[in-house]
């Protein structure tokens, strides 16, 4: 098995959404390379801990590719807006990809050199080594399973888009 860390905005749609593509078998929300140690979702939210909503995603490299999960990242969010994704602004909310593995960056910066030739803006994503994670509230895993009218920013469409992406 593999790992990727993506910060997508709000963790709860970014994790739903990734847990429908076949070959992820884990996903687990939490904060990703801010600057103290175990922060809480309340400490997050203050925008003074430098960590961004991130979904730490464990896939299985036999069924699905680096570079497909890094597609299908970039297809649920705005590459292009700093620090916001739909309705939610903060700098936890920024998007991110980011790495455990040296050997994965050609890969990711593959695409991510793709996605910045399609479009006019500079991409606002960062591509960076994962510098620490730690695992957000147990009320946050899964939320969008728990609670399934609970608040998504993500498009009901890409959800289906996600369950069907590489069948």
């Amino acid at each position: 098995m593999r790992e990727i860390f993506f910060a997508g905005g709000c963790f709860w749609g970014t994790e739903h959404y990734f847990k429908l593509v076949n070959g992820v078998v884990e996903t687990e929300v939490g904060y990703a390379n801010g600057h103290t140690d175990n922060p809480t979702y309340q400490d997050v939210c203050t925008d003074k801990t430098g960590f961004a909503e991130t979904v730490r995603i464990v896939y299985d490299p036999e069924v699905i590719s680096l570079e497909f999960l890094t597609e299908m990242y970039f297809k649920a969010i705005d590459p292009t807006s700093v620090n916001q994704q739909g309705h939610d602004k903060g700098t936890q909310y920024r998007t991110g990809i980011y790495y455990t593995d040296e050997s994965d960056v050609p890969v990711l910066q593959a695409v991510y050199n793709r996605i910045q030739a399609h479009v006019k803006l500079r991409l606002a994503v960062e591509l960076l080594p994962l510098k620490n994670f730690y695992s957000a509230e147990e009320y946050h895993q899964d939320y969008l399973d728990k609670n399934p009218d609970g608040y998504c920013h993500l498009p009901l469409e890409l959800f289906e888009m996600a369950k069907q992406a590489n069948r």
